[in-house]
């Protein structure tokens, strides 16, 4: 009887384990065979290539870039959406008439749809597009980009998009962080001397680090599985330019490359793991040291 009373609360959770095993487990645990085999849309028989596909993910140019885009989306993003979200959450945490206001508009773009996002931004981003007629007019003319279909600046434009629709997201986090944050704290370092940064860097950064820790985590594997962005606003284009891994991922399937495909998409989910549980494990133990 005591036995089955201490397995009572795995009881419940064995239903929920079993559908997550046969439709995440099982389907990652064949994925992974699949990745080291020459599995096509053309051919009927499935032969063991051992580490081919791997090996053509580190020598092929384009899936370089892609792996690089990924890389370079990822860090832009996690820097832009968290320093600009805790700025915003700081300042609308101010006793301002409208902050109610300013939280909702700011937040606002975190619930559109990409699809909709690139509706609005494609037009914009053309050569003769909204933003480069603004730097013309107010005499900014040699700031004007072709946004979207220059190669060197493509994928930090998308990055740019992301961080704008984003941000409000983390802000809103950082906003529920801040005001668990006790008055008393920054009345009592007011009344020693110290400035609002002082207050900033010894109160707000430690006392908040649960927060920017849920926004690390969040920022970076969304980042690292980047997709939809890409593919509404580029494509992956200008020719290979924008390629990330995701859109990697959905040509080679398209292609009906599958155990390419398949091997991607393996690695994708292995470099995910092995750069956010160690970041995971490093900002616990300084929640607990601060």
């Amino acid at each position: 009887m005591k036995i089955s009373k201490s397995l009572y609360s795995y009881y419940l959770i064995w239903p929920a384990l079993l559908i997550y095993s046969v439709f995440f487990v099982l389907p990652a645990i064949i994925g992974l065979f699949y990745s080291f085999t020459d599995w096509r849309l053309d051919r009927e028989v499935v032969k063991f290539i051992g580490f081919d596909n791997f090996e053509r993910i580190f020598t092929d140019k384009t899936l370089q870039l892609a792996i690089k885009n990924t890389f370079i989306f990822a860090i832009v993003t996690v820097i832009g959406k968290n320093v600009l979200g805790i700025a915003l959450a700081v300042g609308l945490n101010m006793r301002l008439k409208t902050r109610n206001f300013l939280r909702a508009i700011f937040y606002s773009p975190s619930i559109l749809s990409v699809l909709v996002i690139s509706i609005v931004f494609t037009p914009m981003l053309r050569s003769e597009g909204t933003i480069n007629r603004f730097f013309e007019t107010i005499g900014l003319g040699s700031l004007s980009q072709a946004w979207l279909t220059d190669p060197s600046i493509v994928i930090w434009t998308v990055a740019a998009v992301s961080i704008w629709q984003h941000t409000g997201f983390q802000m809103a986090i950082y906003l529920a962080g801040l005001q668990s944050i006790s008055r008393e704290y920054y009345e009592a370092a007011t009344i020693d001397g110290a400035g609002a940064w002082k207050s900033f860097q010894k109160i707000t950064l430690p006392l908040l680090l649960p927060a920017i820790n849920i926004n690390l985590m969040l920022t970076l594997i969304g980042g690292l599985k980047v997709f939809s962005e890409v593919f509404v606003l580029t494509g992956g284009g200008p020719g290979n330019a924008s390629q990330v891994v995701g859109t990697i991922i959905l040509r080679a399937f398209g292609e009906g490359s599958w155990g390419l495909g398949t091997a991607v998409n393996t690695m994708l989910f292995l470099g995910v793991t092995l750069i956010s549980i160690p970041l995971l494990i490093f900002m616990r133990r300084k929640e607990v040291t601060e």
